[in-house]
């Protein structure tokens, strides 16, 4: 009896062993597979078809990206103090804003970029707050329900959500000056990244939390401390060479594939990159809401759409410059009506939040407008949208407006929450 006893954990512990092997063999071949071709056809110099090679940087892009995912939630349990959060926050945006900037960049010499660069950054915006946010939502009450909670109809935030949500409210107030002018400053830009800057001083020195890590990113956190920083670093290094690498190819394919396919390359641009490169974003905070942490899982994108209002607007004009341009990255007509659409949605889901309460019905609409945009190809009906995205944006501040004053003090006076430490091992307090 007392061998079984003393057998059994080590059984245990054996099989969890095997079993952290199997899932970072499986990602590392998964991914490599994807990979590879890109690589080869990048280094090698060759040129196929614009659609065959559009699919091809694409995997690389995307399988990239959840390389990042995977270490950048694994680097949580060694990050720790402001500098180190700051650089994990830029690398794990790496590649939702290669593509961006890049875009941005070329339209400092070649004007018809510029559209390019308007429409993956209002893609992006609307495609997280849009379709991310609902559908963490809708989830979490499905999972709530078959657990017996018949009566849930909505997701509770945390008080420290409101620290992202008044950023986020104050971003959003202040991007109103892009449509307002018809461009994006390089002043504006300075501006909104000081703004990204508070807010991961904010962050850093929040309340710490541990890291709830799932998958792939649970078996690297489960390695020894040596090994597990090796293999991060490694895959921080890797990755990012990846996704320069197929930045360029992946953009100029993707407009080429446009004209070659017949399908607008604005759309293909607005849509395609951001979902490529958000797909492991959405798919983590989707696993985290149907395994009962919606809570978590709408943080999670709360903070993402603060990083895209503010790091990614703010870096447009910085990267138009660097490409030749000048000192503003000038909005076309239809550019200016994709950002006030981009603007007053963004005010919508910020209101809809205040009471920190996402509804089924808050939810609902949100994914409703997002939807009902597609079929829509006028100024009319884009503006139309708009005032639908005010209208409701309106009557919530109205309804909640008890709660917008502490939303506003939040960014200077709330605690965060920052996610720090060892998963397994206890976490002082703060």
């Amino acid at each position: 009896m007392t061998m079984l006893a003393t057998d059994r954990p080590a059984a245990a512990v054996s099989t969890a062993e095997r079993s952290r092997r199997r899932t970072l063999a499986r990602s590392a071949f998964i991914t490599a597979a994807f990979v590879a071709p890109a690589v080869v056809v990048r280094t090698l110099g060759l040129h196929p078809d614009p659609v065959i090679a559009l699919l091809i940087f694409g995997a690389a892009v995307v399988s990239a990206s959840f390389l990042l995912a995977w270490a950048a939630e694994a680097a949580q349990i060694d990050v720790s103090g402001g500098m180190a959060t700051a650089v994990l926050a830029l690398i794990a945006v790496l590649p939702e804003y290669a593509v961006d900037l890049y875009y941005a960049y070329v339209s400092g010499h070649n004007a018809e970029y510029t559209q390019y660069a308007a429409a993956n950054m209002t893609g992006s915006n609307r495609l997280l707050m849009g379709l991310g946010w609902p559908v963490v939502v809708l989830v979490s009450i499905v999972v709530a329900r078959r657990a017996g909670s018949q009566r849930v109809t909505g997701l509770a935030l945390q008080p420290s959500n409101r620290v992202e949500l008044g950023f986020l409210l104050i971003a959003g107030i202040i991007a109103f000056a892009i449509p307002a002018s018809g461009q994006i400053h390089f002043g504006l830009g300075l501006a909104l990244l000081a703004w990204f800057g508070f807010y991961l001083y904010k962050v850093s020195h929040g309340d710490v939390e541990e890291p709830d890590l799932i998958g792939t990113a649970a078996a690297l956190g489960e390695l020894p401390d040596r090994r597990r920083r090796v293999v991060v670093v490694s895959l921080f290094l890797v990755s990012g060479a990846v996704i320069l690498l197929c930045a360029k190819p992946f953009a100029d394919n993707l407009v080429a594939a446009g004209t070659e396919l017949g399908i607008d390359r604005f759309l293909l641009v607005q849509w395609l990159a951001p979902l490529a490169s958000e797909a492991p974003e959405f798919i983590v905070a989707t696993i985290f809401a149907a395994r009962g942490k919606g809570t978590a899982a709408i943080a999670t994108l709360i903070s993402s759409k603060v990083n895209q209002w503010t790091l990614l607007i703010g870096s447009l004009p910085i990267a138009h410059l660097l490409g030749g341009g000048g000192f503003s990255l000038q909005l076309d007509p239809r550019q200016v009506e994709e950002v006030l659409l981009t603007a007053t949605q963004t005010m919508m889901g910020v209101a809809l939040l205040l009471a920190l309460r996402f509804q089924r019905g808050a939810a609902c609409t949100l994914l409703a407008l997002f939807v009902v945009q597609f079929p829509i190809a006028t100024t009319h009906g884009r503006l139309l949208l708009c005032g639908v995205y005010t209208a409701v944006a309106a009557v919530a501040l109205i309804r909640q407006r008890r709660n917008l004053p502490a939303t506003v003090r939040a960014p200077f006076f709330g605690t965060a929450i920052r996610h720090s430490g060892h998963p397994h091992h206890p976490v002082p307090d703060p």
